[in-house]
């Protein structure tokens, strides 16, 4: 294959005579783009021979024959490229390389995408094409561009999902989304869940208007509804009707309140010059070897932080049966559950891509570009989680006969 794709050593020594800076490769008027034309317009000639089935200037086999060219104007990597592409007298003829009525080249769109993934508005888009490509792009095009992933979207949230999830972290992001002439705060409900495999997959979004347990009882009914019979540990906040909710469809999941969430809220109050010594001393809390040692390191905090700072030690012994259950966990599962707690890095990710907007018009708008950022995401997710294959022998033990045929 290297034999028949190689491009002799003269003809790249002939193309590149007057080289003499970047710019005359890779400029407007370059190299490059020259010979994209060129080469585009080659191909379409020979589709056009291939379709009347005779060469140019040879007498025609039937009524059809070449009527001329016409000249369209192609977005590309290169920028914009003007370029002539054959017709037939009928009208017959269908080019595969670049269609009739098509105005992008392959991959131009996807440079759209990606910008638009990464949480660049559309007036950036439309200044970096300019810029970069020399390209001037209407905001209804890039409006359409990303707007064609809605099916993929919905496509994506509609997916069948396992029969287990050894662990669900579930969790709200907040975005500024317009709703009937007001922009208002939404709950965009998210499932991270982390299969057999040890890796990481977003089971879903879910745009509402406040977070609460009721829309919370409506995802893991879907989750239910879309294949997933059995998660062992679900992780949440701690909003309150939350762990009834997820109970009330999956009665023997465990329920455990976030530990990062716990640390983050306790840490809300407390100034720069103290947080290193509170996350070592509330630490001391979460990593106990069990409930009893636990229970002594949070009164040996109160006695330490109570006149500063009175309301931490109080929140984690409002929220102790809910914190508990990770304290009976063996090691390997509780670093899977600590360590992976990607629903917290996952949110950091998101609201970097959000933070540009004011606001978004639409929940639609809100979730393609959620979505979008997401598979930029997950495409760092390639391996399984550390230790993954120890913690699941834990599983195993403790949750006997629950992984079924898995």
């Amino acid at each position: 294959m290297e034999d028949i794709m190689a491009i002799r050593q003269e003809l790249l020594e002939e193309l590149l005579k007057d080289y003499k800076s970047p710019e005359d490769l890779l400029g407007q008027g370059g190299l490059l783009k020259e010979l994209t034309k060129a080469l585009v317009e080659k191909a379409l000639d020979g589709e056009l021979t291939h379709h009347l089935g005779y060469p140019k200037h040879s007498v025609s086999k039937n009524d059809n024959a070449r009527n001329g060219k016409s000249k369209k104007g192609l977005l590309t990597g290169h920028g914009k490229m003007e370029i002539v592409s054959p017709r037939d007298r009928n009208g017959s003829f269908e080019p595969e390389l670049v269609k009739k009525r098509q105005t992008r080249f392959d991959g131009f769109d996807d440079k759209i995408l990606s910008m638009y993934a990464r949480g660049m508005t559309v007036r950036e888009i439309q200044g970096h094409l300019e810029d970069i490509y020399a390209v001037e792009v209407s905001p209804d095009l890039i409006s359409s561009v990303t707007d064609s992933v809605l099916d993929e979207v919905k496509a994506w949230q509609d997916r069948p999902l396992d029969a287990v999830y050894p662990i669900v972290f579930m969790d709200a992001l907040r975005v500024k989304i317009r709703d009937n002439g007001h922009v208002i705060n939404k709950a965009v409900y998210m499932a991270l869940g982390v299969n057999l495999d040890g890796n990481k997959e977003v089971l879903g979004l879910w745009v509402a208007k406040e977070e609460g347990a009721k829309f919370w009882l409506k995802v893991v009914t879907e989750l239910k509804n879309r294949g997933v019979k059995d998660m062992f540990i679900a992780c949440v906040d701690g909003l309150k009707g939350f762990p009834e909710a997820i109970e009330s469809v999956y009665p023997e999941t465990q329920v455990q309140l976030c530990i990062v969430h716990m640390v983050r809220n306790s840490l809300r109050f407390v100034p720069w010059k103290d947080k290193k010594a509170v996350v070592a001393d509330l630490k001391t809390i979460y990593t106990a070897t069990n409930a009893e040692v636990a229970k002594e390191n949070l009164n040996a905090f109160r006695t330490k932080w109570n006149e500063k700072y009175p309301t931490i030690a109080d929140s984690w012994e409002r929220n102790w049966e809910g914190l508990i259950p990770f304290l009976s966990y063996p090691d390997y599962i509780r670093k899977a559950i600590y360590t992976t707690n990607a629903i917290e890095s996952l949110n950091r990710s998101l609201r970097k891509v959000t933070k540009n907007r004011g606001s978004f018009p639409s929940d639609e708008s809100a979730l393609k570009l959620l979505y979008l950022a997401l598979r930029n995401i997950s495409k760092k997710w390639t391996m399984p989680i550390r230790l993954w294959k120890q913690a699941l022998n834990q599983f195993v033990i403790l949750f006997p006969g629950r992984l079924g045929e898995n």
